[in-house]
């Protein structure tokens, strides 16, 4: 297509110098040329159907990806019921700053979400929703993505210990206890990290879970009857929160309320909590925790990023560290409202559990008793 512009292109201006003598003529002309050109260009969009909508508001559409039109790095336009969002070609959620819109295709179908946000309820999508992609400039996100992009193995041999592999640790640092809380990736989600995860939660001696990522359905689908987590969801001591990305929703304020109260009326420790990944709602959840544990900015980004260093080897002091761990200043920015001095980040996490979650007062300060020595 690109090819028959400039053809379009050269025998205009052929034209135009063989026939006609005035600047007036070759303005007028070259107008038309340019027409000719956005025309054909327009025809590289993809247009598609929403076929699926995850529970975190991502879309999938009819569309496969070895058929995609752009490559990594583009720029598009997602036009979806009457809004037109400009969004990035990318392979991962966290290649992009969190609630910024992106196209995915990395997978089979492509994918169109927001980074810690609802695309589908933010912009009005449902199932069926007519969907087009066109290019908006052609690799002008390629170097932000070639700094934030992330690769990962499944094989364990490939990490330094069962620890990492595990993204599995406890929440330090401030005044919070030792060896109370613990944060690590699913035990039951039937991967190949679950049976670590689920050994190290035995070892500890893990005695309450709260379960950011399942319902009781999408659990027993996955969990290993045999398993330490297996006895401690018997014995009622998991509370599944199936709970989105979005924290910006009701819903997500509303499952976080019910898992803190869960830890107040089952306060047995040592506490695990987990999502999937043990990254992203674990890393939003154990933050909070540890703004109320008194533990510094510092302290809660480098736990934050302890995940990015464990699954994908992001090392302090590159671009790729200092992008992504801005995802979790952004966080306490926003449910704040303005920036604040990082010194005051436990009085904002304070203020939204109370103001935003719907705990009382009274209730997060026996949540941080219970936390803090």
């Amino acid at each position: 297509m690109r090819v028959k512009s400039i053809l379009i292109l050269f025998l205009s201006l052929l034209l135009i110098f063989t026939s006609c003598s005035t600047s007036e003529n070759v303005t007028e002309n070259t107008t038309i040329v340019e027409e000719t050109i956005i025309e054909e260009s327009s025809d590289t969009g993809l247009k598609a159907s929403v076929v699926e909508i995850s529970k975190y508001g991502n879309i999938y559409v009819d569309a496969l990806v070895a058929e995609f039109p752009f490559e990594l790095g583009d720029l598009v336009t997602v036009s979806a019921n009457g809004n037109e969002i400009a969004a990035p070609v990318v392979t991962s959620y966290s290649d992009v700053d969190n609630g910024m819109p992106l196209v995915k295709i990395d997978g089979e179908n492509v994918e169109i979400a927001l980074s810690y946000a609802d695309f589908a309820n933010n912009y009005g999508v449902s199932l069926g929703s007519e969907i087009t992609i066109s290019l908006l400039e052609e690799g002008a996100y390629l170097t932000e993505y070639e700094i934030r992009h992330l690769e990962r193995t499944d094989n364990r041999d490939d990490y330094a210990s069962d620890e990492v592999f595990a993204n599995f640790r406890s929440l330090s640092g401030g005044n919070l206890k030792d060896y109370f809380i613990y944060r690590s990736c699913n035990p039951a989600l039937g991967d190949a990290r679950s049976e670590y995860a689920d050994n190290l939660a035995e070892m500890v001696g893990i005695q309450t879970v709260i379960n950011l990522a399942n319902d009781e359905e999408s659990l027993l689908m996955t969990i290993d009857p045999n398993s330490y987590y297996a006895n401690l969801y018997e014995e009622g001591r998991v509370a599944l929160l199936n709970m989105g990305v979005d924290f910006r929703t009701d819903d997500f304020k509303a499952k976080l309320k019910e898992g803190l109260l869960f830890m107040l009326e089952n306060p047995q420790d040592p506490f695990l909590i987990h999502c999937n990944e043990g990254k992203d709602r674990a890393g939003l959840v154990s933050a909070l925790l540890e703004a109320l544990g008194g533990c510094s900015m510092d302290e809660i980004v480098a736990d934050y990023m302890t995940s990015y260093e464990n699954y994908y080897g992001v090392e302090e002091g590159t671009e790729r560290y200092d992008a992504i761990s801005q995802i979790i200043r952004d966080f306490f920015t926003e449910i704040n409202g303005r920036p604040f001095p990082e010194n005051a980040v436990k009085t904002v996490a304070e203020n939204y559990l109370i103001s935003q979650v719907g705990l009382t007062a009274d209730q997060v300060a026996a949540l941080e008793t219970l936390i803090t020595e």
